[in-house]
């Protein structure tokens, strides 16, 4: 027979089946027994030396029994761990006045009083309690009636604890017994939400008799975080020695600590054995997003990270290191957001970019006539070793790259980075407009903008999605969108020519610190211009890291045309004014939970200057106020666009005046993240302008 060796509260690893020490024999004695029986099952809070175990004569230094007035026995195992003399005791009396009734269940408690006695100790430590004792033999002296044999079962619960330790007390009894060495906890640790890791617990009997197993069950506060998946004990009689198994799965559906208990009923005394089962549910950082303060990665005037100091040749390709790079991390990132700027083009043209490492793509990220300067915002997935090619079509042209932001790929960003945020698509809501509140920001200048989302949600947006249109600019310049925290960042959001009007998707890093008339700490952005130049800005998005309920996360693609109105891919012939074509996503990129489209729109060749705006179809919405893109006439311009999608999935695209025709590129969707999908505040503009 073996000791089992399982300290109370020590966790048993999943790949541990069973406490035990090895080597020791498995052989039960032979009759008449002296043997002392503990199973802690669920008990958590008891601070004493408790094991869990079956104890003889064969596997411990020593059984002691001790008789007391009024057949009060107490059992003790004793033995050794290294230098330490060590010993698990349990105690037990009759009421005061009465003998032991065989057949009999007496309520009892550590203190006695008026009931039974029953108290267990761990190497000189106890707790206070009560149980019950039913009493299975009694032998007595003839002559003088004292016990010579006694065979009981007990159950115990320390005050404030809702464990139970049970187990049998055999004293030179030929009463056979069941004891079962089996898992002593399940704890899955750390489990992503949705995540279903699988783990068993494992049932030996050890005792003299074999034990046939009953129901197996969850109960216990979380039990709808677990589920039985595997039985091969329940309906069974196990020999002594062999052994079965419960498999438990783990099923969290949110984060923090979910316990159950595994019940499984073992035509014991107590009736079934109690095993903890623990998962801390964690939300998984996969799709988040990670705002960083713009960051230069690559500048072709000045032939950087070791590239040479000369534009990109026609048909020509850079290979591009993002991640570890501008706080983007090494390891784990799935995407990145950039704004490529080319400028000096020798002729019409575009540039790609891909991730390294997959055949390029029919689609255009930024797409320039000779001689402009302008810049798009491009979200872009990671290729191997978190590289990206930049691909040049027509002439010679200079790129410059900076990057605002990236995607979690994997819960690694989670260690170093905490959990990103997630995306909320907002009705595209005008917030600044200097043509008609304030006045043009001067060349040089910097100004700071507010937005309250009211007193629940104000503040907790990490960034917003704005798109930011220079309007009428004096001289040719950039525009610089950041926090507002620390100096102009050498990165740029909008690069513009005189007198044009020029959009570009923005990604935002926000911060909160404003005297804006709130008790409460609303969003601000911060807008750099380099010359004299109006400014529009419209808020199409927030990334909230707070776990509004109904966030959005994103998944990658290899950029992928989805409308060609040339060759009337997704819909047919160029758009006239003032019309709205309907565009169908492609079931291959998209899923049931997707809700949004991250693209690169692309106005190509208009008659007269435009308005192209995008918005969700078959969902009731009205075309919004705000724009996407501002082409002029004859020009071709891209600019990313998140838009979301209605039900059926499929989105709106209106042009104002003119015809034109439209190009899209998806290069990712945003997918609702179960987890925290539910009723919750919406992220809706109560007031915006500039911050004191």
């Amino acid at each position: 027979m073996r000791k089992i060796r399982a300290l109370l509260g020590v966790t048993i690893a999943a790949a541990c089946a069973v406490a035990g020490l090895p080597g020791v024999a498995l052989a039960a004695p032979a009759a008449p027994y002296t043997v002392l029986v503990i199973d802690l099952n669920d008990h958590q809070r008891l601070r004493t030396d408790l094991f869990t175990g079956a104890w003889d004569g064969d596997n411990s230094s020593g059984m002691e029994a001790q008789l007391g007035d009024g057949d009060a026995i107490t059992l003790a195992a004793h033995w050794r761990d290294e230098t330490d003399h060590l010993w698990n005791a349990v105690r037990t009396a009759p009421p005061a006045g009465e003998s032991w009734q065989v057949g009999r269940t007496y309520a009892a408690t550590s203190a006695g009083g008026a009931g039974a006695t029953l108290s267990l100790d761990g190497s000189g430590q106890t707790c206070a309690g009560s149980g019950e004792v039913t009493v299975k033999r009694v032998e007595r002296d003839a002559a003088t009636q004292r016990m010579n044999a006694f065979a009981a079962a007990y159950a115990f619960h320390c005050d404030g604890d809702r464990g139970v330790i049970d187990g049998e007390i055999r004293w030179n009894s030929d009463l056979g017994y069941s004891a079962l060495d089996h898992t002593s906890r399940l704890d899955f640790s750390e489990v992503v939400v949705g995540g279903t890791p699988r783990t068993t617990a494992s049932f030996t009997p050890q005792g003299t008799v074999p034990v046939t197993f009953g129901a197996a069950s969850l109960g216990g506060t979380d039990a709808a975080a677990f589920e039985i998946v595997e039985n091969t004990c329940s309906g069974r009689t196990i020999a002594v020695g062999d052994i079965c198994d419960v498999r438990v799965r783990a099923v969290p559906t949110r984060a923090g600590t979910q316990e159950a208990i595994l019940f499984l009923a073992d035509g014991s005394s107590y009736g079934k054995r109690r095993v903890p089962v623990t998962v801390q549910g964690y939300h998984s950082a996969v799709g988040t997003y990670y705002p960083v303060k713009p960051g230069r990665i690559m500048d072709t005037r000045q032939g950087f990270p070791n590239l040479p100091q000369a534009p990109i040749a026609p048909g020509g390709e850079v290979d591009l290191q993002v991640a570890g790079r501008a706080d983007v991390p090494a390891d784990g990132v799935s995407a990145v957001v950039l704004n490529v700027t080319v400028t000096g083009p020798t002729a019409d043209g575009f540039v790609t970019v891909y991730p390294w490492g997959e055949a390029r793509p029919t689609a255009s990220s930024v797409n320039f006539a000779k001689g402009w300067l302008g810049s798009n915002n491009v979200t872009v997935k990671l290729g191997a070793n978190g590289r990206v090619k930049l691909y040049n079509r027509n002439g010679s042209t200079h790129v410059v790259v900076d990057v605002v932001g990236f995607y979690a790929g994997s819960n690694g960003v989670r260690q170093t980075n905490g959990l990103g945020a997630q995306f909320h698509p907002v009705k595209p809501t005008r917030l600044v407009d200097t043509r008609t509140t304030g006045a043009a920001i001067p060349a040089g200048g910097k100004r700071r903008f507010f937005v309250d989302f009211g007193p629940k949600l104000s503040g907790r947006a990490s960034a917003l999605v704005l798109n930011i249109t220079a309007v009428a600019p004096e001289k040719s310049g950039f525009l610089t969108a950041w926090s507002g925290l620390g100096d102009v960042p050498s990165a740029s959001t909008v690069n513009y020519g005189a007198g044009k009007v020029v959009p570009n998707l923005a990604v935002v890093q926000s911060n909160y610190q404003c005297d804006c008339g709130t008790t409460y700490a609303v969003n601000t952005f911060t807008l750099y211009s380099s010359q004299k130049a109006h400014v529009v800005v419209d808020l199409v998005g927030v990334m909230d890291g707070a776990l509004t309920p109904n966030g959005l996360r994103f998944t990658p693609t290899s950029p992928t045309r989805i409308v060609d109105s040339r060759s009337n891919l997704g819909t047919t012939g160029a758009l006239g004014p003032n019309v709205t074509r309907k565009v169908t996503t492609p079931p291959a990129l998209v899923t049931d939970a997707t809700q949004a489209l991250a693209m690169n729109v692309t106005a190509v060749a208009p008659t007269n200057a435009t308005v192209l705006t995008v918005w969700p179809a078959d969902a009731g919405l009205t075309k919004p106020t705000a724009s996407n893109l501002n082409p002029a006439a004859g020009q071709t311009v891209s600019n990313a666009v998140i838009s979301g999608i209605g039900p059926a999935d499929a989105f709106h695209a209106h042009n104002l005046a003119g015809t034109t025709h439209l190009v899209a590129d998806v290069v990712g969707r945003f997918d609702l993240y179960p987890y925290t999908a539910g009723s919750g505040g919406t992220f809706t503009v109560v007031r915006s302008g500039p911050a004191v």
